[in-house]
């Protein structure tokens, strides 16, 4: 699940890609399985995610292919790391593949950033599929 100074997640959902990506980029879905924020899958828009008890985390969108590949700097200031979305359609649903990369493992608030969301994301990913289930 992790690589170097990466955390990356897998996950085959039953859904097709119209759905994952609308998930991931309309910002009330996103509000219902991670957290809130204004995100819009266009190159250089700038949002904040309200992470609750670690804050709001400045974003900003880097990269993007409609339906195939979401990316965004994460905690800009802070943690400085990219989290990118890769969905590749699958028989009648979609491989969703989560890299969030660039952690500064020698920074005591990277390293434990960096196990912290090792041990999230999965659960991140439940509360995604759940989400999925419910609205697709």
């Amino acid at each position: 699940m992790t690589d170097n100074n990466a955390i990356t997640c897998e996950r085959f959902l039953p859904h097709p890609p119209s759905a994952v990506w609308k998930a991931l980029t309309d910002p009330e879905l996103h509000a219902r399985w991670w957290a809130k924020g204004d995100v819009k899958a266009i190159v250089g828009h700038r949002f904040t995610l309200d992470m609750g008890n670690f804050g709001q985390q400045p974003c900003e969108v880097t990269e993007v292919d409609d339906e195939r590949l979401l990316a965004y700097r994460f905690a800009e200031g802070s943690l400085d790391t990219t989290i990118t979305w890769t969905l590749r359609p699958e028989n009648a649903g979609t491989r969703l593949i989560l890299v969030h990369a660039g952690f500064h493992l020698d920074s005591p608030m990277g390293r434990q950033a960096y196990e912290g969301m090792g041990e999230g994301w999965p659960h991140v990913l439940d509360n995604l599929a759940t989400l999925l289930g419910q609205v697709a």
